[in-house]
């Protein structure tokens, strides 16, 4: 039975199948029923009927946002499906590590609150909660983003729709996640996080802004180069956790200045400081710390490197996108 076609049900209203009971694609995903030109790509096979449109730039994204919608749906469903908590593990994960994270920093190796912001109230635990909660996104992100083609080759070759919106899709599947978790967050910032409501809060769109694009960036790059060369896939967990440690989650600014190599080197700490993802997290933090703000320097370095990330991943992706259509 077409998807197009409602299904009626007896003594009651009519009703429309889903795309899990009907197995097929709505009509305006079909590529069949796509009237765009087949441009360079010419597929083959059984293929030979169907059209590919090459990606035509970010005004397609926005005529084709039912699509991406559907697809973020679709992903968190998906995900979630078989479990019988549901949405409740994508809280229970980050804010499991989290109070690990906490035990084993703040407890066992002695840091303290003193530690997060000299002068401040701010609590360690919430240096923590709101670092891993924002690393969960930006590590599941980019993990699932590199196989958001080579993993839906089937799904592609039907699909009309740039192929952008799968990578894209990834990055706001797990936003959307994030901000699930964020209530948590305005918990412990509440009640024994000594966290600050004020002004300071206005960082979050500045801070979810450059992480969207810099993730979109590099989930275009991850996504088009993993269909091609699979070494990325094996090498990224080694890679993310490298920035796990590298990216001041687990502890704070003082310990690089007053290590060994901070005081030698004062201009790697000045470095490590500026460093975009670094200046990136601490944005998020700033929300709740305002004495965490990063300066001026951090926040034009993070600007630079997410509006150069998002513009070279999206000229990697257009270049590589024939090559990987031939690929899947």
């Amino acid at each position: 039975m077409s998807s197009d076609n409602p299904t009626p049900t007896p003594g009651g209203p009519t009703r429309r199948p889903s795309l899990d009971e009907t197995g097929e694609l709505p009509r305006f995903l079909d590529s069949a029923t796509s009237d765009e030109p087949i441009g360079n790509v010419k597929p083959e096979g059984d293929l030979a009927g169907r059209r590919f449109p090459l990606t035509t730039g970010f005004s397609a994204l926005v005529r084709n946002r039912h699509a991406l919608s559907t697809l973020i749906r679709r992903d968190l469903a998906v995900k979630y499906q078989a479990t019988v908590m549901g949405y409740f593990w994508s809280l229970l994960e980050p804010l499991g590590m989290a109070f690990i994270y906490f035990f084993v920093f703040g407890i066992v190796m002695g840091a303290n609150d003193k530690d997060v912001v000299p002068g401040s109230d701010a609590s360690f635990v919430l240096y923590i909660v709101s670092g891993v909660f924002v690393w969960q996104w930006f590590s599941a992100a980019v993990t699932q983003a590199a196989n958001s083609l080579g993993g839906q080759s089937a799904l592609i070759t039907v699909m009309k729709v740039p192929r952008e919106v799968f990578p894209i899709s990834v990055v706001f599947a797990r936003f959307a996640e994030y901000l699930a978790g964020f209530p948590i967050i305005i918990i412990i910032a509440a009640t024994f996080g000594h966290g600050v409501f004020g002004w300071n809060l206005l960082w979050i769109l500045p801070a979810i802004l450059l992480q969207a694009m810099t993730l979109v960036g590099i989930g275009f790059m991850l996504a088009a180069g993993n269909v091609l060369v699979r070494d990325i896939q094996r090498f990224l967990p080694l890679v993310m956790r490298m920035l796990f440690y590298g990216s001041a989650i687990l502890f704070t600014m003082d310990r690089v200045s007053d290590s060994g190599l901070g005081q030698k080197l004062p201009w790697v700490t000045y470095l490590y400081e500026h460093n975009p993802l670094v200046v990136l997290f601490q944005m998020h933090r700033a929300v709740w710390i305002p004495g965490l703000a990063p300066d001026q320097v951090g926040i034009m370095s993070a600007t630079f490197f997410a509006v150069i990330m998002m513009f070279l991943g999206r000229w990697v992706f257009y270049k590589l996108e024939p090559r990987v259509l031939k690929a899947l």
